[in-house]
């Protein structure tokens, strides 16, 4: 199947080649889900990326790891040639992560298993089938003579706990890419063209500790001031010009006291808020921090805020959308329909796209019950979604 760089590309071939590497594709997946990898086990995450790093080397690929201390380490695999066709084009990057949500010893009661059409088990959907896809059309493309540029892999080891030490990591190889191909699952059936920013913020009130039924006048009620501070920021997107916007806040959780016998001298929550626009960025981290002058109804309690913006919003570009026109007439061409979507969830994408490099996400598996007892990627979507990644990468 070996064409001319300028040659159209052979989608039936493609196909073909797809189905007759899907069991491989299938056997790589479990072996990743098999090497627990959650995000807190550096060790775990290690063991993960080390296999996949063995895999991209049987490959052809060229490995570089970073590795670090508190996290798992981060893998670069460069496949193709050092100096694409044409000579000035960028290489292409494929971004995902290895670690997953899941805790060890998970498989014990989410065996990885094969059955009624789908691939079950922790880390199958999110991400690891993802990876697998990428690995299987850069091997078709090499087998076909097909890859005529660089194609860079990187896959991360701390993207599901904010992706602290593998962001400036991702962001250096970005700037030097053409295009970031995300492979997070997909949107039901779509690629993904938006997604939302992400900010997390910590309230703590300190108050005074007193015996309830002693000294009450004597305390200061850290959790009754906490709750006007929530009734406050769950406020700010109850307005319809906000929600219409894609603005949320969000209190996720909350805690406070020690006995019910005393007074509570702390209380602490945790906000989570979601902007679709990076305008709002500002705007939201400038409410935030005017809660540490906020008036509180008891003089001697004292507020702390801490936190601001982890992700920047994945806006919906003009770059992303010409990846996305592309990617849906290839898939016409294979046989079937893909659709864009816009999610509420961020991934390392989120980060490539605020650069203004054009990303396309959701290239993934299709399934579903991510982070889920029933997280499962549908088997019958394998084969034709890496075809469709192949053409892009060859394309």
């Amino acid at each position: 199947m070996s064409l001319a760089p300028n040659s159209k590309i052979p989608m039936r071939a493609l196909l073909a080649g797809a189905r007759r590497k899907q069991a491989s594709l299938i056997a790589f997946t479990r072996q990743l889900v098999q090497v627990e990898s959650p995000s807190d086990e550096k060790s775990a995450v290690d063991a993960c990326v080390a296999l996949a790093a063995a895999r991209g080397k049987q490959l052809g690929g060229r490995v570089k790891t970073y590795r670090q201390t508190g996290f798992g380490n981060v893998l670069e695999l460069r496949f193709g040639p050092r100096k694409s066709t044409p000579p000035a084009a960028k290489p292409i990057l494929l971004l995902g992560h290895l670690d997953t949500v899941w805790p060890l010893g998970t498989l014990q009661t989410m065996p990885c298993r094969l059955s009624a059409g789908r691939l079950w088990g922790p880390g199958t959907l999110d991400m690891k089938a993802g990876v697998a896809m990428a690995f299987t059309a850069i091997e078709m493309l090499t087998e076909a003579d097909l890859l005529c540029h660089e194609i860079v892999v990187l896959l991360n080891g701390d993207e599901e706990i904010g992706s602290t030490v593998s962001r400036p990591i991702t962001e250096k190889l970005a700037k030097t890419c053409a295009s970031v191909y995300v492979l997070e699952p997909a949107q039901g059936l779509a690629y993904k063209t938006a997604r939302k920013g992400i900010g997390n913020w910590r309230v703590d009130v300190k108050g005074v500790a007193a015996h309830a039924g002693v000294d009450f006048e004597k305390g200061a009620n850290a959790i009754r001031e906490l709750a006007r501070v929530i009734e406050t920021v769950s406020g700010w997107s109850e307005t319809s010009p906000d929600l219409n916007r894609g603005l949320t806040v969000s209190v996720g959780i909350a805690g406070g006291g020690t006995k019910t016998n005393v007074i509570p001298a702390h209380a602490w929550a945790e906000v989570e808020a979601r902007i679709a626009r990076r305008t709002d960025g500002p705007r939201i981290e400038r409410k935030f921090a005017a809660l540490k002058s906020l008036k509180l109804t008891n003089p001697r309690c004292s507020l702390t805020v801490t936190g601001g913006i982890n992700r920047p919003p994945m806006e919906r570009s003009r770059g992303t959308v010409r990846l996305f026109r592309k990617a849906q007439a290839l898939a016409h061409e294979l046989g079937f329909t893909l659709n864009e979507a816009s999610t509420g969830g961020g991934s390392d994408g989120n980060f490539t796209a605020a650069l203004g490099i054009p990303t396309l996400d959701g290239m993934g598996a299709v399934g579903e019950g991510a982070h889920a007892q029933h997280e499962s990627v549908f088997v019958e979507h394998l084969a034709p979604r890496t075809a469709l990644l192949a053409a892009m990468l060859a394309g």
